[in-house]
């Protein structure tokens, strides 16, 4: 079997960028520096990976330095018998000072911090599935662009083909070994497969625009698959022992367990909103004044070091309520594991099942489209012998085309399935993708 490289001229699509790789990895590449999504992706892990020192930030000491600088200006008048005159003064004043608190015993900051290592792990593996949706992204991608050129060529090939038909129609109809009924079948077909040629080019051009949306690239001469493809199973070839790797590996599984994680860890934390807190304090300040009621300066200088304990009483509920809603979400958290956990089982087994099937498909097809194109040989000998019509000529050539295209979908899903069996059980890397390119030519 042999996929033809359409040769169509996208002079608006060339235009607006340069040509992209032909190659499905080179592909992947390119979108792996130019997917806005997955640039999206590498942003929200960075921003994730502050959770962890933010949350150490909560064990470590608060220092802070205060300052100040005034011009003053006192009037005091006193009343009664005093040594000290009355007056007007002015004085200029200034000073500084160095606060410091170390949290001894804070629950709730102790149980931050290990909600700041979870997050982190969570951000982890949210861009490690961005990278695997990136993969299955760019392969579908691909596939799409080589299934709609497959379109467009068999479509332009079927036309051909009822041309033909149709011709020898009109000319057995001039002789008169024909009736005029076998010319307006085939005319018929040839107009609703220019139609549908039509169909797949405006197809093929929005399948080009989505690959191009991915790496920013105009694709041009794809790779395609080789004559003899020929599909493998993946081993194991045990559906149950995937279903297995799975639930021990599948990503968005694990974010989904973290989730439930800090769910939990989210109720202890409010939950610290009842302990008591101890801080250890500690500050030094200098106080300056050139002056003053008396008409002398001063200088201040004040240290000091101690704890500091505080009991919370009562907050009008607001820690009780608190801890109510964090259950709450404690709950759903573990539904949704639950869920996280049934579905990638699922998907575990659809995709399994995909290859599975995909490789009986293929073969199945191969045979069909073997017994196809035997059947429209032996159409064309009938009808030159008189014992076929032309219709069963047309007949036989749209089962024959719709073979051929049943026949490459079927390959492109297989190979697809591959990929989301691998996506299933967390494994899923550029190696998979480097051994599927090894399939094009």
């Amino acid at each position: 079997m042999i996929h033809h490289n359409i040769l169509l001229a996208f002079a608006v699509l060339c235009a607006t960028a340069p040509a992209a790789a032909a190659d499905l990895l080179e592909t992947y590449r390119s979108a792996q520096s130019n997917d806005p999504a997955f640039a999206a992706a590498r942003a929200t892990r960075l921003a994730g990976q502050e959770k962890l020192p933010q949350g150490r930030s909560l064990l470590l000491p608060n220092v802070s330095l205060s300052a100040n600088s005034a011009l003053n200006d006192n009037s005091v008048t006193y009343r009664g018998a005093t040594p000290f005159p009355s007056g007007t003064s002015r004085y200029s004043s200034y000073g500084y000072g160095v606060n410091l608190v170390q949290p001894i015993y804070r629950q709730q900051n102790r149980v931050s911090y290990s909600e700041a290592e979870l997050q982190v792990a969570q951000s982890e593996t949210q861009f490690a599935i961005a990278g695997q949706e990136l993969i299955l992204r760019v392969a579908q991608a691909y596939f799409d662009v080589l299934m709609a050129q497959d379109g467009v060529q068999l479509a332009g090939a079927q036309k051909a083909a009822i041309s033909g038909q149709l011709e020898q129609a009109r000319r057995n109809f001039e002789v008169g070994t024909a009736t005029i009924t076998d010319t307006y079948e085939a005319q018929a077909r040839h107009d609703l497969t220019s139609a549908q040629e039509i169909a797949a080019q405006s197809n093929l051009e929005i399948k080009l625009r989505a690959l191009q949306q991915l790496t920013n690239t105009a694709p041009s001469g794809l790779r395609q698959l080789g004559q003899q493809f020929n599909p493998e199973m993946l081993q194991p070839a045990d559906m149950e022992k995937w279903v297995e790797d799975a639930l021990q590996h599948n990503l968005q599984l694990a974010v989904a367990q973290l989730a439930a994680e800090l769910a939990e860890k989210e109720v202890a934390r409010n939950r610290g909103g009842h302990h008591p807190t101890l801080d250890l304090v500690a500050n030094y300040s200098q106080n300056n004044s050139s002056g003053g009621n008396l008409g002398v300066g001063s200088d201040n200088r004040a240290a000091s070091v101690g704890v500091q304990f505080n009991v919370p009483l009562f907050q009008g509920g607001a820690i009780q309520s608190k801890v109510r809603e964090a259950e709450a979400n404690r709950d759903r958290a573990r539904e949704e594991l639950e869920n996280a956990r049934r579905t990638a089982a699922l998907q575990a087994r659809q995709a399994y099942l995909g290859v599975a099937n995909g490789i009986a498909q293929v073969k199945a097809l191969q045979q069909a489209l073997k017994s196809g194109e035997s059947v429209l040989e032996a159409s064309k000998l009938g009808q030159e012998v008189g014992v076929r019509t032309n219709l069963d000529v047309l007949n036989a050539q749209q089962q024959l085309y719709g073979t051929r295209r049943d026949l490459y979908q079927a390959e492109y899903n297989y190979l697809i399935s591959q990929l989301k069996l691998k996506a299933a059980t967390g494994t899923l890397a550029e190696d998979d993708l480097a051994r599927t390119n090894r399939a094009l030519y």
